[in-house]
């Protein structure tokens, strides 16, 4: 595929026309060499990556080398089944299996893996005090918050309701749910999908037909129960921040998103300890999974951005201050303990992960449940928004 050279203002900034796209390019500096000639490349990531790919200090990393990174955002499992990516020079999905089912579809055997991100649950201090009287959350030595999924599974079965509990704390007549996105469209709820099937199986990575079926009564009313799903990871998220813990009292989320909302210190994660009803609290699954954000090149314009991702510094400490855990780990304690640690309590260390199942296993599971939700009339956002 031909690549163009783009003429971009020394202050302007391009608007691609198709949906959300993001144009990374162009620095403010005369100095920088062909700074107004830049060379497009084009690319579809997850949403959760988003705020990583318009940061002005990213644009500028990219434009060091001569390119303008051209994003739009779709939710991965789109990205492998639906998006036609044969205008694009790369995909950049949030999950490993969706990233492996691409490169077997377009035959392609190179990958690039900069960073990920561990699944947490998004929550706050009163409901987090309620839940470790049941077991279901422990606080650690190192200030981090651990929440069992076997525990919170078994009460979730019982249909318990928080005000069941037989506590003040947080007296709600609803379910004790964690909230997700829409499993149809977004890879944060495939990764929710990959633990709880694992914990279904007896602790064990789902394999094959017998073991799909024997798993889905108890995964499926996980996601039915719920009611409206948004499909993006977006969304849920600012309805976390901004309606509280009335509204979303366990939200299913990558870590990067919590980390990268702190280290903007605008006020959005609070963390006072004044209110115990508004005080959010970062918990970690256990077990959980890596969302293994990788890129995976269509053209060799998208390898080189795959390459840049990895070996550049600049991207790689960039990527660290938006909340992504970077291939040195050292880089992003140093930025965790600069900029959050007096505010949430990171875990340095998550070693109590699982391996998802198989794209192919993810897709039967995903299947079923996308049957349920037709038969239930279940709805979700428009498919045509940002996902991840």
């Amino acid at each position: 595929m031909g690549r163009r050279a783009l003429s971009i203002g020394l202050s302007g900034v391009l608007v691609m026309g198709v949906g959300a796209a993001l144009v990374l390019g162009g620095r403010d500096s005369a100095s920088e060499p062909d700074a107004d000639r830049l060379t497009v490349v084009r690319g579809v990531i997850g949403s959760e990556k988003a705020p990583f790919f318009r940061d002005a200090a990213v644009r500028d990393a990219f434009a060091a080398h001569g390119v303008a990174v051209d994003v739009e955002s779709a939710g991965s499992r789109q990205i492998a089944t639906s998006v036609d990516l044969g205008e694009l020079d790369f995909a950049f999905p949030g999950s490993g299996p969706t990233a492996e089912k691409i490169q077997r579809d377009h035959g392609i055997t190179t990958s690039y893996a900069p960073f990920y991100s561990p699944m947490a649950i998004a929550s706050f201090e009163s409901v987090v005090a309620v839940l470790a009287t049941e077991g279901v959350a422990r606080k650690e030595a190192d200030g981090s918050w651990t929440f069992d999924m076997a525990a919170f599974m078994r009460l979730a079965a019982k249909d318990t309701r928080w005000d069941q509990l037989h506590q003040d704390d947080y007296p709600v007549r609803k379910n004790i749910l964690v909230r997700t996105t829409d499993p149809r469209n977004s890879n944060s709820a495939v990764m929710y999908l990959a633990i709880t099937s694992h914990i279904a199986n007896g602790d064990q990575v789902v394999q094959g037909e017998a073991q799909e079926q024997a798993v889905l009564p108890e995964v499926t009313p996980l996601f039915m129960k719920q009611g409206f799903s948004a499909a993006t990871s977006g969304p849920p998220f600012d309805d976390y921040l901004s309606q509280g813990v009335g509204h979303t009292p366990l939200l299913f989320i990558y870590e990067a998103q919590f980390l990268d909302r702190a280290m903007e210190h605008d006020g959005s994660i609070v963390s006072d300890g004044t209110d115990a009803n508004r005080n959010m609290i970062l918990l970690y699954p256990s077990p959980t999974v890596l969302s293994n954000h990788t890129l995976v090149p269509l053209t060799e314009e998208g390898a080189r951005v795959g390459r840049l991702l990895e070996e550049d510094a600049t991207l790689q400490r960039l990527a660290a201050a938006h909340g992504f855990r970077t291939r040195a780990p050292a880089q992003f304690d140093e930025v965790v303990a600069k900029n959050v640690e007096d505010t949430v309590a990171v875990r340095a260390n998550v070693v109590d992960v699982i391996d998802p199942p198989s794209y192919e296993t993810l897709e039967r599971l995903l299947t079923s449940i996308e049957r349920e939700y037709r038969a239930g009339g279940a709805g979700s956002a428009p498919d045509d928004e940002e996902g991840a």
